[in-house]
C-alpha cells in the first residue's frame, strides 16, 4: 500500500500533467485569453457547484472566510488570464518554460507573507534563473510581450499556491473550489462586461471544436485538477507543490511538440535558457530536501 504523502504526491504529478495539457487546450481554442478564462471557470464552477449538491456539503461561512477566497479567486483569475494571453502572444514551449520561474518567486514571497529570512542561496539561484531568462529575452524578442505576460502568470501563480496551501488546512478543498472560482467568475465577468459590454449577446457563438476543447478544459484540466490539488496541499508543503508544478513546463512542451510540431521549435538558445532555469529549480529542490535531513528533530 502506497503511504499517504506517496499518493498524494503522484496525484499531483497527473494533475500537472492535466495542467500541461491545459497549455495545449489554450493554444488550439481559437477565442482570446479572457473569455476564454470566463468560459473555462463557468464549466468549473457549475460542475464543482453539483459535486457540492451531491455531497449535500454545507459550509458556515463568515466574511473573513469570504474576503480569503474572493481575492483568491481574483488571483487565480488573473494568473488564468495574463496565461493564456502570453500563449497566445508566444507559444507553449516559451509560456511554460518562464512560467517554471514560479518556484522563485515563491522563495521571495513566502519569506514576506510568513515572515520568515530569505534564504541565501535562493537568492542566488534566483539570479541564476535571470541569466536563462536573459538566454530566452535576447533569442526570442519577438516573444517579448509573451514572456513578461508568463512571468506575470509565474507570480501569480506563486502567490496563489502559498495562500492557497494555508487556506486548504483550514477548509474542505471542494468548498474552497468553489467558491474561488465562483468569485473567480464574477470578476472575470465585471472586466469582461467593461471590454465587451454585448458579449453576453455572443456567449453561444462558438465553434464546436472550441466548444469541446473548453468542456475538457473547464471538467477535467480545471474543475478536476483544481479541486484535486486544494486537497493534496493539505499534506505536501507550499514549496513542494510549486516544485512539482515545475514540471508541467516539461509535460507541456512534449504534448505541444506532439499536437502543435511546428510552432513549437524554438532556437538552441532557447533550449540553452530552459534548461539553466530548470536545473535551478531541481538544484533548489535538492538543497532544500539536504537541509530538511539535516535539521535535528525537536522533542519537548
Amino acid at each position: 500500500m502506497l503511504g499517504d504523502k506517496l499518493k498524494n504526491y503522484l496525484h499531483l504529478h497527473f494533475i500537472v500533467f492535466l495542467w500541461g495539457f491545459t497549455a495545449v487546450l489554450g493554444a488550439i481554442i481559437s477565442i482570446d485569453a479572457l473569455p476564454l478564462v470566463w468560459y473555462r471557470i463557468l464549466i468549473s464552477v457549475v460542475v464543482l457547484g453539483l459535486v457540492l449538491l451531491v455531497k449535500r456539503q454545507r459550509v458556515k461561512l463568515t466574511f473573513k472566510m469570504l474576503i480569503k477566497f474572493f481575492f483568491a479567486g481574483c488571483i487565480i483569475a488573473l494568473h488564468w488570464i495574463s496565461f493564456f494571453a502570453a500563449i497566445k502572444a508566444s507559444n507553449v514551449s516559451v509560456t511554460l518554460i518562464c512560467l517554471s520561474t514560479g518556484a522563485f518567486f515563491t522563495a521571495i514571497l513566502e519569506p514576506v507573507i510568513y515572515k520568515r529570512k530569505i534564504v541565501p542561496y535562493e537568492l542566488i539561484l534566483g539570479g541564476i534563473t535571470i541569466i536563462g531568462l536573459l538566454f530566452i529575452f535576447n533569442l526570442n524578442t519577438h516573444y517579448i510581450l509573451g514572456i513578461v505576460l508568463a512571468l506575470l502568470a509565474a507570480l501569480l501563480s506563486a502567490l496563489f499556491s502559498i495562500l492557497n496551501g494555508r487556506m486548504a488546512k483550514e477548509y474542505e478543498a471542494s468548498v474552497i473550489s468553489f467558491y474561488e472560482l465562483l468569485f473567480g467568475v464574477l470578476f472575470v465577468s465585471v472586466l469582461l462586461f467593461i471590454k465587451t459590454p454585448n458579449f453576453i449577446f455572443s456567449v453561444l457563438d462558438l465553434s464546436l471544436n472550441d466548444f469541446l476543447a473548453l468542456l475538457v478544459l473547464g471538467v477535467l484540466c480545471t474543475a478536476y485538477a483544481f479541486m484535486n490539488s486544494v486537497k493534496v496541499m493539505r499534506f505536501l508543503s507550499p514549496y513542494t507543490v510549486m516544485l512539482t508544478i515545475n514540471l508541467e513546463p516539461v509535460y507541456g512542451i512534449i504534448l505541444a511538440y506532439l499536437f502543435l510540431n511546428e510552432s513549437e521549435k524554438m532556437s538552441v538558445g532557447f533550449y540553452v535558457g530552459g534548461l539553466i532555469i530548470f536545473s535551478t529549480v531541481l538544484l533548489n529542490g535538492y538543497l532544500k530536501n539536504r537541509k530538511k535531513r539535516k535539521t535535528p528533530i525537536q522533542t519537548s
